[in-house]
């Protein structure tokens, strides 16, 4: 009579047991399922990538959510990169302009005639740039904005629309004290709102690029160049602007291969 009860209360011990095992795999499930939407509290899947806001331009669907181009990459895990966008680094050093360098670093041993000259929000620009300066040895100058841009990706769509509206141009933090010594000069930039960040047009504000070769390339998610290349000449009437190069926001990760035809094309790879 004794070992009957024991035998029966063992098997309520299993079956409860079993019973809070089941409750806890069906939670998990239903967990793992609503993880699986990539979907954010608010219902809104998280921008990614964002070098560069190319958020659809109100008449041309198509580009402030540029360099990063964001939402643009191909999954939300890989977007992410965008939205956890060198949380504080490389991109964030624009929040310290005093560190910024004031020369350009060389990119090669003995000193360079090429220079690339880059703006990066989320790091897509960045990586584009990099491959560049491997590519051909050029020394790098990364241009920052004396008052950091915000790390939110829709309020720096909006901030990005009224700096074009308005024509603002925002200070860079650094210069580069000798830009004559350079022959070629690389320049990149996300597409914001189809044109370039008008921290660009600071730069060439800032620099008499006469007489030199300038190499435009950019990045966004599909909106391209834009009309930023015939932009470029206007602002440098006296200098050889060449063919522009874009790579599409989820490309940026890994350029070398765009990088090393492009600039064969252009007849001055290292």
């Amino acid at each position: 009579m004794v070992g009957a009860m024991v035998f029966a209360l063992a098997g309520c011990g299993r079956d409860a047991a079993d019973g809070s095992r089941d409750s806890a795999a069906k939670e998990s499930a239903a967990g793992q399922d609503a993880a699986g939407t990539g979907e954010t509290a608010s219902g809104k899947t998280p921008e990614t990538g964002a070098d560069e806001p190319e958020q659809p331009e109100p008449e041309t669907g198509t580009d402030m959510q540029s360099e990063s181009e964001a939402g643009e990459t191909e999954s939300g895990a890989a977007e992410q990169d965008g939205a956890n966008r060198e949380s504080g680094e490389a991109e964030q050093d624009g929040a310290d302009p005093e560190s910024s360098a004031t020369e350009a670093e060389s990119g090669s041993a003995g000193g360079s005639d090429a220079l690339v000259v880059y703006f990066s929000w989320s790091g897509n620009t960045e990586n584009v740039a990099n491959a560049i300066a491997e590519q051909t040895g050029a020394d790098v100058f990364e241009i920052l904005p004396e008052e950091a841009y915000i790390d939110d990706y829709d309020a720096l769509l909006d901030i990005a629309s009224q700096e074009k509206q308005s024509g603002t141009r925002p200070a860079i933090a650094g210069s580069i004290e000798d830009i004559a010594q350079y022959d070629v000069i690389y320049v990149g930039y996300p597409n914001w709102w189809s044109d370039m960040p008008m921290i660009l047009y600071t730069f060439f504000d800032s620099y008499d690029l006469s007489d030199k070769t300038i190499a435009p390339f950019c990045t966004s998610g599909g909106s391209g160049l834009s009309g930023t290349v015939d932009s470029i000449k206007e602002l440098e009437p006296d200098a050889d602007v060449l063919d522009g190069l874009h790579i599409g926001s989820s490309s940026a990760s890994n350029p070398d291969a765009a990088v090393s035809d492009w600039l064969e094309g252009l007849g001055i790879s290292e």
